[in-house]
């Protein structure tokens, strides 16, 4: 079975954070995530149709030093719900790990982007691109990400 035949699925992602209190503040108040199931020690969310599930740890969780190599994300399909997305970041307070931009610009490959740092040190990117072969097309470019690495911005 090639994977055009298969029926729509949910993307899973489990991630580390300190505590469930300040996790539902940020990603239920905060991003908008739908809370399902929880204890002491984990959260469910649905965050545009897809579970979160966040997972206390009692291991030390570090600022990392640029974007990469480890975030998460979603790639919007319409220009105006990643707007409405940035519109309610804005709203809501929450601070940018970088501020909503154009990368690549003028290129296949341009797509509008920010980055989010939960408090746990977990970034998220949400980024729409201009061009919707270029998410999983334009082999013929190699440009990924952005060199030199992208670190956050300085305090």
């Amino acid at each position: 079975m090639t994977q055009s035949a298969i029926a729509p699925v949910l993307f899973h992602l489990a991630f580390p954070v300190g505590n469930i209190k300040d996790t539902k503040s940020y990603y239920v108040d905060g991003l908008g995530c739908e809370p399902g199931r929880q204890n002491d020690h984990c959260l469910i969310m649905k965050l545009y149709g897809h579970q979160l599930v966040a997972h206390v740890t009692q291991d030390p969780l570090v600022p990392q030093k640029s974007i990469y190599p480890r975030h998460f994300g979603l790639v919007f399909l319409a220009e105006t719900d990643w707007q409405n997305l940035c519109d309610r970041i804005e709203e809501k307070q929450i601070s940018f790990y970088q501020r909503p931009r154009i990368r690549f610009e003028g290129s296949p490959l341009e797509h509008k982007t920010f980055f989010l740092e939960d408090p746990f040190h977990n970034l998220i990117e949400l980024k729409f691109y201009r061009h919707t072969e270029a998410i999983f097309g334009a082999q013929e470019h190699q440009t990924i990400g952005d060199l030199p690495l992208a670190t956050a911005p300085s305090v």
